[in-house]
């Protein structure tokens, strides 16, 4: 069991260096398709396991300045009040329904990463002001808070953190679009601040977990991290080779695969 599972969180962590996120769209599955874990214990693992690589990732890059930290902890809180509604949503519905509306979460994510890839890329200071931002920025490039701006962000964060309690997500594949769409951040700075926002929320998601009694298989947990931790650089140090049209467009492709094998095992397994 220790290769396969430093296997599978190699490929989470994988994720989250290229994208900022996707880690958990393909932790879930890997559980419990790949490891026999039921659909409420992976989605704890996941949870611990995306939070502690993505706090890594996050340290990483805060190095490097790339991370915008008080835009991040805004909505970080937001999805940390998130996290313990979308755990007790989770806990009214059946396995099955569980798995199937993760199969059409997994779509939906697929759909805006190739639509975001197929969009015109923000590549400088001109193209970021035509952009839909409803947060605006100074000349110097800080963000201006508005109320507005507030609002969205909280949204968007708790949002992020009920789809989190729910299937053990981290929500990168919100986080990063929204960053860039409405505060015009740049995109390396956008993955930065949800590494970190994935880690918060992740710890408020594993909490609510284990207050409703539910487990986590430590050590199982701990492989997925070690594994995770090679991937997530190998990731990041993968990305900066690789367009970022090409790598989104790819990473869609093989989500909509792990989505159809998920609806057709849930179907008829």
């Amino acid at each position: 069991m220790s290769p396969v599972a430093l296997l599978f969180g190699a490929i989470v962590g994988l994720s989250l260096g290229l994208t900022g996120g996707g880690g958990a769209i393909f932790a879930v599955p890997l559980l419990v398709y790949g490891m026999g874990v039921s659909m409420y214990e992976a989605v704890g693992i996941s949870l611990a396991a995306v939070g502690a690589t993505s706090l890594i990732g996050f340290f990483a890059r805060l190095r490097h300045g790339d991370v915008e930290v008080r835009t991040g902890l805004l909505f970080a809180v937001a999805g940390m009040i998130g996290a313990p509604l979308g755990t007790l949503i989770a806990g009214r519905m059946s396995e099955t329904l569980l798995l199937s509306l993760f199969a059409l979460l997994m779509l939906v994510v697929a759909v805006r990463l190739w639509q975001k890839a197929a969009a015109k890329p923000i590549t400088c200071e001109s193209d970021a002001d035509e952009a839909p931002a409803t947060c605006r920025r100074n000349a110097d490039g800080q963000l201006l808070l508005t109320s507005r701006c507030a609002m969205m962000l909280s949204a968007v964060g708790l949002i992020t953190g009920i789809l989190s309690g729910m299937f053990g997500v981290g929500g990168g594949f919100v986080i990063v679009p929204a960053l860039i769409f409405f505060t015009s951040m740049p995109i390396h700075k956008a993955v930065g601040a949800s590494l970190m926002v994935i880690a918060i929320v992740s710890v408020s998601g594993v909490t609510s977990h284990l207050l409703l009694g539910r487990s986590i298989e430590p050590v199982l947990t701990l492989l997925f991290i070690a594994g995770g931790v090679g991937g997530l650089f190998a990731g990041q140090t993968i990305g900066k080779r690789l367009s970022a049209t090409v790598l989104q467009k790819g990473f869609a492709v093989v989500i909509v695969a792990v989505a159809m094998f998920v609806i057709a095992k849930t179907l008829w397994g």
